[in-house]
């Protein structure tokens, strides 16, 4: 089997995903042309230098609806020889863009991809596509369905973890996020955006509240207690399904919840022949891929299956891995993984995450393993594993390893 590494990994800041944010007025397609463009200007690739490019976004209507990936190999200088693919695995569309790409590597169908996805939630706002799973009443009624931020609740409350708990890890995402940005960790691979006339439009995360305390957090409202307790009663939904529970626990807000923003974020991936022809270096190698269904009610427990399952089949321990990146959608899945692994905080998401940073869906996978890559380099650190958790219940993992 032909290895498949990382050549490159690059990500555009992640600005408010609201009318005021700094990338309101870029659509999903020229992001993602940006960061194309990057990939090809930073490694000297010219003409059909990569077999596709697969793109992963999680809202796929409007302008991000249609074939996205070929739209955004054509607003780019990419060759219009290079097809395009885009896929959706929900949060994880970004890193199943990669997983894809590298197997397809593995099995001898390609010497290069890029890959990776985009989000403009300010522009093409989440759930507008009218999932089935949520809308059609005879699916949601037979899966027990309830938004996400009720499923964070309930694994809050099966797991134990307390309103403090969560307010605790988001301080700690902030102060690790502003860390890393005063200290240049993510200078490497930040592709600032730019306008028509080459102007910078953004070039830091601009969703940050370095100023982040326990006591501001406090302050803030349940974000999901409304929507559980009163209309329309999901709480009731979820009692139906765990009745072992005897109320949900609503400890979830704005402040330890994951951002809503845009970005978007791109992996150059080659086998070893690849690199030669084009004069590269790996970076790392993909030494394995994994996802998994898992309840969907609770929805957000993926990350833990499916790093039980990858680390299977890579023949490896948790105690292998020196670095983890674990999606922070809500501070609860987080603090499961961790607990069901017994991880220290030390080894895990030590550059913050998206409860500081915001979680542009189809992009956070990719953004990830770039994050994970990165921090290895400057740590020097010899394995990672990024994961994230799915909606509608399931998770995906990658390993990658220094080379």
């Amino acid at each position: 089997m032909t290895d498949a590494y990382i050549y490159d990994a690059i990500r555009t800041p992640r600005g408010k995903g609201r009318k005021d944010g700094s990338l309101h007025e870029v659509t999903a397609a020229r992001l993602s042309a940006q960061v194309l463009d990057g990939l090809a200007d930073r490694n000297g690739l010219e003409g059909h230098a990569v077999e596709d490019v697969i793109w992963g976004n999680a809202t796929q209507v409007a302008e991000q609806g249609g074939c996205l990936a070929r739209t955004a190999v054509l607003a780019s200088k990419l060759h219009e020889t290079i097809p395009g693919l885009s896929i959706n695995r929900f949060c994880a569309s970004g890193m199943e863009a990669v997983n894809l790409a590298a197997n397809q590597i593995r099995g001898g169908a390609g010497d290069g991809y890029i890959a990776g996805g985009v989000e403009c939630m300010s522009r093409v706002p989440m759930g507008s596509d009218g999932a089935a799973i949520a809308v059609d009443p005879s699916i949601a009624m037979e899966t027990y369905f309830v938004p996400q931020g009720i499923s964070a609740d309930i694994i809050a409350t099966e797991y134990g973890f307390s309103r403090d708990d969560a307010d605790a890890y988001a301080v700690e995402s902030q102060k690790r996020a502003a860390a890393a940005w005063e200290n240049g960790r993510f200078a490497k691979s930040i592709l600032p955006v730019r306008d028509v006339n080459g102007l910078t439009v953004l070039d830091h995360d601009e969703y940050i509240r370095p100023g982040t305390d326990m006591q501001s957090l406090g302050a803030l409202d349940a974000a999901f207690k409304a929507m559980g307790e009163v209309m329309p009663g999901f709480d009731k939904v979820a009692l139906m399904k765990y009745p072992h529970l005897e109320r949900i626990n609503h400890i979830h807000t704005a402040g330890n919840s994951s951002g809503i923003v845009d970005g978007a974020a791109g992996v150059l991936i080659g086998s070893k022949e690849f690199g030669e022809k084009w004069g590269l270096k790996p970076r790392a190698r993909i030494r394995a891929t994994a996802k998994i269904g898992t309840d969907p009610t609770i929805m957000l427990t993926g990350p833990v299956p499916v790093t039980d399952k990858i680390l299977t089949e890579a023949g490896m321990a948790v105690g292998d891995i020196d670095l983890f990146e674990v999606n922070e959608a809500f501070s609860s899945v987080v603090l499961r993984f961790m607990q069901a692994f017994d991880i220290d905080h030390g080894k895990l998401n030590v550059n913050g995450g998206a409860i500081a940073m915001g979680h542009p869906l189809g992009a956070s996978g990719a953004i990830i393993i770039g994050t994970l890559l990165d921090e290895m380099e400057r740590a020097d650190r010899e394995t990672g594993l990024a994961t994230l958790c799915v909606a509608s219940g399931m998770g995906a993992a990658t390993i990658i390893e220094r080379v």
